[in-house]
């Protein structure tokens, strides 16, 4: 990623993260559908080339919704003991809908990160 040389007010990366906002200047949109990302910012022109937030999201939606769900199901079936029914029709259709809303807001918030910290892939010194 170039150096960003454009003068802009620091924006709070988490903050434009969950708001799918530019980590720029915190007002344009972040993704161009659900989940991609789009290719510049309407508001300051920044290019998103450099976004990618790989599997990272993912990973963190697996783990903390799957500890959510598989826990809140164990207790139900120790607890109350429900026919098995009653399981997939409540436990499936959360998982499936917090794991789409996670992963938005998760690979927003990555994606900004990665921005505020200036990440860029690893490189070998070989001076």
């Amino acid at each position: 990623m170039e150096e960003d040389k454009a003068l802009w007010a620091p924006v709070e990366p988490i903050k434009a993260g969950l708001q799918g906002r530019c980590p720029r200047c915190g007002e344009g949109k972040l993704f161009s559908g659900f989940l991609s990302v789009g290719s510049h910012c309407s508001n300051c022109g920044l290019d998103y080339s450099f976004a990618d937030a790989g599997d990272g999201p993912a990973v963190f939606v697996i783990l903390i919704i799957g500890f959510i769900v598989v826990g809140s199901a164990l207790w139900m079936e120790v607890t109350l003991a429900p026919p098995l029914w009653v399981h997939f029709i409540l436990w499936i259709p959360l998982a499936i809908v917090l794991s789409l809303a996670a992963l938005r807001l998760l690979k927003g918030v990555l994606i900004t990160l990665q921005y505020a910290n200036k990440a860029a892939p690893g490189e070998i010194d070989r001076g």
